[in-house]
This record gives structure tokens, sequence and C-alpha cells, in this order.
């Protein structure tokens, strides 16, 4: 596969949306990132039939420019360095804890509530998710811009989804308007997955940001698992007539 690194004008989250409906719909093109946050404002493409003509020729579409190739400093094996190796392991860690935390929670308010310990989860799932996010907000933004069918029209959207997260994660927690949480979750996460399903059917290969941009998860069926768990969640309660509860005492 042919990887092109380009020099580009893009330099926040409204350009990365406005050019990924062009790079996205390009054949050639199987996998495509922006680092708004580095000198160049890279634009790095990988395919087989990938040009530098028609990159060009896609960017200037959306209204922005290429400014020129950016050669690679070393031997091939140096960029690949520059970031971390792809894991699902990181994820596996924080399912387990959440499950963990959950059941102990539960054994220590004196036997198992399904419903009570569906909201802890939520809880959990959400504040440490947001965590992850809040870390480096305008990276994530730019990553979520990629493939969300809201931030990629509105950028903005991908600066406040993970203060949505963590203001659910406290509502879960506090027991805060159990209904207008659960319709919330059930509303972002259902919209979150659409944007999922449509990368993944488009072969897409590119990074997923539910855990913000610190690991490198890949975009996998994985994701969308997680979105419609939050969902299914929500609306389970939301049938149930369940509060959302508070941590047991």
């Amino acid at each position: 596969m042919k990887t092109m690194r380009f020099k580009t004008d893009l330099n926040c989250g409204s350009c990365v949306a406005a050019v990924t409906p062009l790079l996205d719909g390009e054949r050639s093109i199987e996998r495509w990132h922006v680092d708004t946050q580095a000198p160049e404002k890279t634009l790095t493409v990988a395919g087989e039939g990938v040009v530098e003509d028609r990159v060009r020729s896609l960017v200037g579409q959306a209204g922005f420019r290429v400014l020129g190739p950016i050669d690679e400093p070393g031997p091939p094996a140096h960029h690949a360095d520059a970031e971390p190796p792809v894991s699902f392991y990181p994820l596996a860690l924080i399912g387990a804890f959440l499950v963990g935390v959950v059941a102990l929670v539960e054994w220590r308010a004196g036997g198992p509530d399904f419903m009570r310990a569906m909201s802890h989860f939520m809880a959990g799932f959400f504040l440490v998710f947001s965590f992850f996010k809040l870390l480096d907000v305008r990276a994530f933004a730019t990553a979520y811009s990629t493939y969300d069918v809201i931030a990629r029209r509105w950028p903005r959207y991908g600066f406040a989804y993970p203060f949505i997260e963590l203001g659910l994660g406290v509502a879960y927690l506090a027991g805060f308007l159990p209904v207008l949480t659960n319709v919330v979750t059930l509303v972002v996460m259902a919209v979150s997955s659409v944007g999922v399903v449509r990368t993944l059917l488009q072969k897409k290969r590119i990074k997923c940001a539910c855990l913000g941009t610190v690991f490198n998860l890949p975009m996998t069926y994985v994701t969308v698992v997680e979105d419609l768990l939050m969902v299914a969640m929500a609306a389970a309660m939301l049938l149930a007539g369940s509060p959302v509860s508070a941590v047991a005492h």
C-alpha cells in the first residue's frame, strides 16, 4: 500500500470536516488522517492508487490547499514508531475494571440488582471514556469529525461530545433526572453508531476515537457493540421504568 504525506493549510476541525466527504468518497484512498497540531498540518493518505494530483484536487474542492509533499525524514520504520502499536488491550482492561467495580458495588449493597448494576456500569463507562477524550479535546474533535455524522458537519459537536459523556456519567452516578438521562444516552449513542457503521461498510481503516487519541485503537465492529450496548441499556431502563440508582451505601 502506498502512503503519502502532505503539508496543508488544514488547521482546524472545521477544515477537516470540509474535506472529509471528499476524501472518504475517493476509492483510491483506503485511509487518511490530518494532524492539525503539527506545524505542517500534515495530511497522510494511504491506498493502492493514491496520486498527488488527485489529493490536491480533492482538498482544493473543499477550499483548502496542499502546499507540498513531505519527505520521510528517515527509514520507514522511524515513522511507524511515531504511533503506539494497534491494540485492543486498553479497551479490554477498562471493560474488565468496570465489570469488577460494579460487581463489588453490588456485593457491598447486599446483593445484585440488575437495573442498579446497569446504571453503575453506564456511569463508569461514560466517566472513564470522557476522561481519555478530555486529555486532548482538540485532537479528539479532529479525529471524531472524520466519521461521526454530526461532527463532520458541525465540528463544534466534537468539542462538546466529551463533556456530554462526562455529564451523562455524573447523571447516572447521581441518579439525576433518570428518564431524561436515558433518553439523551439512547439518542447520542444511536447517532454515534451510525457514523461507525457507515465507516465500516465503506471499509475505511481509521483510528477509533472512543478513548480519545491516547491509544491506537482501530475502528472495528467492537466500537459498534460499545455504542449499541449503551443504547440497549438505556432502552431497557426506560422500558422498565427504573430510576437511575445512586451509588449504594
